[in-house]
């Protein structure tokens, strides 16, 4: 959906979404639109990195129990996750951030001087830097316009990597278009997960990497990284450590898990873990269906006021971001939260994008649109 087509009414949040909305306490005071950045932390999430705390304070960190009890967490989560992006656990990997995942898979891909990337002109820094890493390795990194990504493959591309959804406008990736190449496809899953329906297979990806501190309201410094079996068999893990392997006690004879294990981040913390796995259970006791919908919904709504309003909406689809030409958008944020508004600015650019979750309201919205009045 194009800003200025008309959008969906915004309905009356339904019981389980109230539930959900009172789960967060920072929207008791803010109109938290800034998803896209960082998610609000539940107030379950919060309790589980406690009481994880609180184990390790009274019953420390050594033993079989820890590390049972780190194991147990770690698929937990790891189930969660390849819940949210329609994937067989046994293909995803636990990561620190999306760049992490990214990086990962270029490393791991192992390409060569003269081989090719293609990217869209669209993306975040955090997929840009692992790109900056592969062309100072000789890899040509060739930048096409979002809507013309697979117009760019040639005969030496070896991987396309994009965006599910667009971090700057909402928009998704031709993915019609790019599902037809016969070249593996790494999709930047940071906007995606959480906020849109994600099936990887039918997405096309061999490979998607996504945040859990975003749309999945986990801490920071958790993520995702699916990658397909077909994939994984072009793959070498770039640097396996201790969890990595199958067999850690076979000294050099030690080789990684044959499956998505072997890609996870060395260590994350086991209350990051448990806090991680348990947003996701407040956000799937809403119904992920219903929690993407409402969020959706809002979004659309905005956009439509913003545009009526005389601002300059930038092409979106159906997500959950909408972003509007702002001038002096630096302080306009600051204005925004002075006014109990959360938005951020796009770096280089005269841009403020809002993120709507399932958890927002249509006071939220309402709040936005009086403080932009003024």
């Amino acid at each position: 959906m194009s800003a200025g087509e008309p959008g969906t009414p915004v309905a009356p949040m339904a019981p389980p979404l109230a539930a959900l909305r009172a789960e967060f306490p920072v929207l008791e005071r803010l109109a938290y639109l800034n998803a896209g950045t960082n998610g609000p932390l539940p107030r379950a999430a919060a309790a589980a990195a406690v009481e994880q705390l609180e184990r390790e304070l009274s019953g420390g960190r050594a033993g079989g129990p820890h590390f049972a009890r780190r194991v147990e967490l770690a698929e937990t989560l790891r189930a969660g996750y390849a819940a949210c992006v329609g994937s067989a656990p046994a293909d995803l990997a636990l990561t620190t951030s999306t760049t992490e995942g990214i990086a990962r898979v270029l490393l791991a891909l192992d390409l060569r001087r003269g081989e090719e990337i293609v990217t869209s002109d669209e993306e975040h820094p955090g997929v840009l830097g692992p790109l900056v890493a592969q062309r100072a390795r000789g890899v040509e990194v060739r930048v096409a316009p979002w809507a013309e990504v697979a117009d760019a493959v040639g005969p030496r591309t070896r991987l396309v990597v994009c965006s599910h959804v667009s971090w700057r406008s909402g928009r998704l990736a031709p993915l019609g278009a790019l599902r037809a190449l016969d070249v593996p496809l790494l999709l930047d899953g940071a906007q995606g997960a959480g906020a849109v329906a994600v099936e990887v297979a039918e997405l096309g990806a061999d490979a998607y990497a996504a945040a859990g501190q975003k749309w999945l309201c986990g801490p920071e410094g958790t993520g995702l990284l699916y990658v397909s079996p077909a994939l994984r068999e072009r793959m070498r893990p770039p640097a396996p450590g201790y969890v990595n392997l199958a067999a850690p006690g076979a000294g050099l004879d030690a080789a990684p898990w044959e499956d998505a294990r072997a890609y996870d981040t060395p260590a994350l913390p086991a209350a990051s873990l448990a806090q991680a796995a348990a947003a996701l259970a407040v956000l799937g006791a809403a119904g992920w269906e219903a929690v993407r919908a409402h969020a959706a919904g809002l979004a659309a709504s905005a956009a439509d006021a913003l545009a009526a309003a005389g601002r300059d909406v930038l092409a979106r689809d159906r997500t959950t971001l909408v972003t509007w030409r702002e001038p002096d958008a630096e302080t306009a944020v600051e204005r925004l939260a002075e006014a109990g508004v959360v938005v951020r600015s796009l770096p280089g650019e005269e841009l403020l994008r809002a993120s709507f979750g399932g958890w927002n309201s249509a006071n939220d919205l309402e709040r936005l649109l009086a403080a932009l009045s003024r």
